[in-house]
């Protein structure tokens, strides 16, 4: 059901017929593009939208599909199918073509493999007859129809004439007309010269024909100087066209033959329009498969143009969509080189009103628009500018309520209008109904527009319909936040610039922006303050809260991309970390067994160079002059050979005076060879429970030295110099880190800490601006807060926040 009765033109479906027809070659397109109907049949639906994309994908991305001799001949079947009735020549001619057309499209689908285009193979073999029914001839098989065109061509030729030998009679009766011409134009051709030679004619005159005769033009003056018929003569009179009588009866023969002719081909076109006639119906069925496929392609086409997709289809009544575009607008900007802002519209799970508020101008009735337009395209069969993975759900009824129904006729304003619809659709909406409003409860007193608006969508949300409704009334976006079933939506407004932004937010209310319009466009303060004071206080605290949250929400938004690309380059850096890291592993490892080998063969060398030396030493019996040599000689092995030192430091223990005396519970101790110091606060045989500061462990006995108590607690009260190295988490400082510090209402000194503290994280990870809150005041914490600043070499300059976000209360810094 849908409603109003015009709702195509309110939605702009009229202006795409108009595209399809414009996309369609024939008539036979055309007219299923006036046939194209609403419907919720889901089954339906899909077959449609399936058949559409396969015709997108093969003009797309496959060979061409036929798209000519696309004829209407239904007044020739018609005529065909008349007994004594035939068809003319030209009609017989565009059936030839057509018929061709037919079968080219009919082979293209057999062609392919069923997998490729399904549908539309299904719809191809939906013309063919099933052979099981015995009342239908066989003429829709490929070779039976490629027959019928083969009898139809063997009499009508490429012209569109019949052919010479389309009987033997009429090739004869053609002959003799060939021969009897040529002569009749012989004779007329000596009667011409010798007329020209007599200076009766120009010599521009030659030979026409009058009343279905041969005849040469003569000057008047001259016309008694040859026998014969005068047929006619010009308008001036100067010239008349005469017959000579020595080709009388040549032309009485030819008017004769060419009778004869006509006759002939009056029973030829009888003949085969009478074997054409037994196949009327079959042929009408191909010719309605020829307009559907035209149809077809034309919304393919339409398609292509659009950027037009098929998403997902579910039989419930749901709305799922991302980046929808109105189709319309879409080819309009264009053309022009502009961008349709997209329409996202995914509601949260049992939510199924969507209140959406925002400036005038801001893209709302645009909006709603586009959802009715795409949902009725879709169901009509269409496809729509979206992205596939959205969903399109099955409505049974669309109602709108958008523009203005003022009616001189039935004695209805604007604001009555708008009551009626409003009764049309609490009488029939149900959960398998969309509805659309536009500019909801406007047209009456503010108060009590807004009030009977409240009532309508209390009702309406019972119904469990899906709605969409635009509206300025703040009481309606209060009940749209606390009734289940209702959202609130926005369209964004960029309050900075004072400008839209064509985008829907779903989840939150939007402001008007009135006084921030007015004050824009210069309208007089003293105007704008006694607005404000005659609107109250609450609904301008509304209207700057939400303003407020618009202007927080951007300078969020902006920060989140920023951060978002820091933390894209930190887990790059973080990966080359890694990654250098285990480089460094692996040839650390590679270098120490490198150096163990060489160690290993240099000692092993050594011990045998040594073990050569004391040898020869005791083969010559320690001869000093000999032994001197080979000392010589070891000594120069060792500077050449020995490259690699490998010291190692055992730790220095801490110097302590042991006892001898029995270990027992708090004595002082500590592991043999290790230096930390614990006490001993329990025993269990060959066990004991040593405390090491707040560790607590259990070591056996004979692994334990007792330390003196004394002298420990000297060595303690020494002042030692110790070092400590602590880590920093940078991802936990990451995820913790905020550009933005809140200082108000904080002390001075405090305040102090918290910004050193807050501009180490910032340098350390690198931020290039942040913000700091201070408030206004009197000044005094701003003073102290950027003289702080300025002791930082990293700081680049400091200036207040924008007026809207805050002014002088926030400092924004700027890192060098």
């Amino acid at each position: 059901m849908l409603y109003p009765s015009n709702l195509e033109q309110k939605l702009g479906f009229d202006k795409i017929r108009i595209l399809l027809s414009e996309l369609c070659v024939s008539p036979l397109g055309r007219s299923f593009v006036q046939k194209i109907r609403f419907t919720d049949n889901f089954e339906q639906v899909q077959k449609m939208i399936q058949q559409t994309a396969e015709m997108k994908q093969l003009l797309q991305f496959d060979s061409p599909f036929p798209s000519q001799n696309f004829f209407d001949v239904g007044r020739h079947l018609d005529k065909a199918a008349i007994e004594g009735a035939y068809l003319l020549e030209e009609e017989l001619y565009e059936l030839k073509l057509s018929l061709a057309t037919i079968q080219a499209c009919i082979a293209y689908f057999l062609n392919k493999e069923d997998i490729q285009y399904p549908f539309l193979t299904a719809l191809c073999k939906m013309t063919l007859p099933d052979e099981s029914d015995k009342n239908t001839t066989k003429l829709n098989k490929p070779f039976e129809l490629k027959a019928l065109m083969g009898l139809i061509d063997s009499k009508i030729d490429e012209r569109g004439k019949i052919r010479d030998n389309a009987s033997e009679e009429l090739s004869k009766i053609r002959k003799s007309l060939n021969g009897l011409e040529n002569e009749l134009r012989k004779k007329l051709d000596g009667i011409l010269r010798n007329v020209r030679s007599n200076g009766w004619i120009s010599d521009d005159f030659s030979m026409t024909v009058r009343n279905g005769r041969l005849v040469i033009p003569i000057a008047a003056e001259h016309k008694r100087k040859i026998k014969g018929f005068v047929h006619d003569e010009t308008e001036s009179g100067k010239t008349v066209f005469i017959e000579p009588a020595e080709i009388l009866d040549l032309n009485n023969n030819l008017k004769e033959l060419e009778a004869a002719e006509r006759r002939e081909l009056i029973k030829i076109l009888a003949e085969l329009s009478s074997k054409v006639r037994p196949y009327v119906p079959e042929l009408k069925r191909a010719y309605n498969f020829l307009g559907i496929m035209d149809f077809i392609r034309a919304k393919a086409q339409f398609a292509i143009n659009t950027k037009s997709e098929m998403p997902f289809t579910s039989n419930l009544p749901i709305v799922n969509w991302r980046k929808a575009r109105h189709p319309l607008l879409y080819m309009s900007f264009e053309k022009t080189g502009k961008t349709v802002i997209p329409l996202n519209l995914q509601m949260p799970e049992n939510q199924h009103v969507l209140v959406v508020s925002g400036p005038n101008a801001g893209g709302k009735s645009v909006m709603l628009k586009t959802i009715g337009l795409t949902q009725y395209m879709y169901q009509c069969g269409m496809l729509v500018h979206m992205a596939e993975d959205s969903t399109m759900g099955i409505f049974k009824n669309i109602f709108i309520d958008i523009g203005d129904e003022q009616s001189l006729e039935n004695d209805l304003s604007t604001y009555s209008s708008h009551l009626t619809n409003m009764r049309y659709f609490l009488e029939n909406a149900n959960n398998k109904t969309m509805y659309l409003i536009d500019e909801f409860g406007t047209g009456t007193e503010p108060s009590l527009g807004g009030a009977i608006a409240e009532s309508i969508l209390q009702d309406l949300v019972k119904s469990k319909a899906f709605g969409v409704i635009n509206t300025h009334f703040t009481n309606l976006k209060a009940y749209a936040d606390k009734t289940h079933g209702i959202i609130n939506g926005a369209m964004r407004f960029d309050a900075a610039h004072l400008e839209p932004m064509f985008e829907l937010e779903v989840g939150q209310p939007g402001s008007s922006f009135a006084l921030e319009i007015a004050n824009k466009i210069g309208l007089p303060q003293t105007v704008i303050a006694n607005a404000k004071q005659k609107l109250g206080n609450h609904q301008v605290s509304f209207e700057k809260m939400l303003k407020e949250l618009e202007i927080e929400k951007k300078v969020f938004s902006e920060k989140n991309v920023e951060n978002a690309k820091n933390e894209r380059l930190l887990k790059q850096n973080l990966e080359q970390y890694t990654q250098l890291k285990e480089y460094l592993e692996t040839q650390k490892k590679s270098i120490l067994n490198t150096a163990k080998i060489e160690a290993k063969n240099l000692v092993k060398e050594a011990n045998q160079k040594i073990e050569k030396t004391i040898r020869d030493i005791k083969e010559i019996k320690a001869d000093k002059e000999l032994t001197k040599i080979i000392r010589e000689d070891l000594e120069l092995f060792e500077k050449k050979e020995l490259k690699i030192e490998i010291k190692v430091e055992k730790p220095k223990l801490a110097e302590y005076h042991l006892d001898s005396g029995e270990l027992g519970i708090g004595s002082l101790v500590r592991v043999k060879g290790q230096e930390t110091v614990g006490e001993i606060i329990g025993m269990r045989g060959k066990d004991a429970e040593v405390a090491i500061g707040s560790l607590k462990t259990t070591i056996k006995v004979n692994r334990l030295e007792k330390i003196s108590r004394k002298e420990y607690k000297e060595q303690m009260a020494e002042p030692t110099p110790e070092k400590k190295i602590v880590g920093i988490n940078l991802n936990e400082k990451m995820m913790h880190y905020s550009f933005n510090l809140d200082l108000r209402g904080k002390r001075g000194e405090v305040a102090m800490a918290e910004v050193d503290a807050f501009m180490n994280d910032t340098i350390m990870l690198g931020y290039p601006e942040i913000r700091i809150v201070h408030g206004k005041g009197d000044g005094i914490l701003r003073t102290l807060i950027r003289n702080q600043l300025k002791t930082y070499k990293q700081v680049g300059k400091m200036v207040d926040e924008h007026a809207d976000r805050g002014g002088a209360g926030v400092t924004i810094v700027t890192m060098k």
